[in-house]
């Protein structure tokens, strides 16, 4: 691989992580706090696998993205789908500091639908330029439609 494409791998990764260790801000402080209070659904995971699952997640999201920007930035095609892949990474950032940081299940809820909606037109014009790209990310819209139907719980049952 070439140096260029190296450091365009690192920067995708390493971008998607930071957005992790951001949203982690709001998330850990909640998470041994409040958060083990509120009424949960009996399907909601342990905590522990938040982490490793969040981790992957964010790993394959800079792939994706390295897989599209090495296609060039000067095709309007890609940059659109770049500019739609980082509204959806400051929207999955987001979905952390309403739902933990603003302590808000219906703000997290609408967010996080938000959130998915973003990641299926992202998905679909990741495709078109890279399959593998478009394939790389539904893991992750697998993962936040459990995210969400978990928020909707959580929203119910503790109104």
């Amino acid at each position: 691989m070439k140096t260029g494409n190296v450091l365009k791998l690192t920067a995708s990764i390493v971008i998607c992580e930071l957005i992790g260790i951001l949203g982690a801000i709001f998330t850990m402080p909640a998470v041994k706090s409040w958060y083990m209070e509120i009424n949960k659904p009996s399907f909601n995971p342990p905590n522990w696998i938040f982490g490793p699952v969040w981790t992957t997640l964010y790993l394959l999201m800079g792939v994706a993205l390295f897989l599209v920007w090495q296609k060039g930035l000067k095709n309007n095609e890609v940059k659109n789908a770049i500019i739609v892949f980082f509204i959806q990474l400051i929207t999955n950032f987001l979905w952390s500091a309403v739902f933990f940081g603003g302590r808000s299940y219906a703000g997290g809820l609408i967010t996080i639908i938000i959130l998915w909606l973003l990641i299926m037109a992202n998905i679909v014009m990741f495709y078109r330029i890279s399959k593998p790209a478009g394939l790389i990310l539904v893991p992750y819209i697998l993962w936040v439609g459990f995210a969400l139907i978990l928020n909707y719980y959580i929203y119910i049952l503790n109104k």
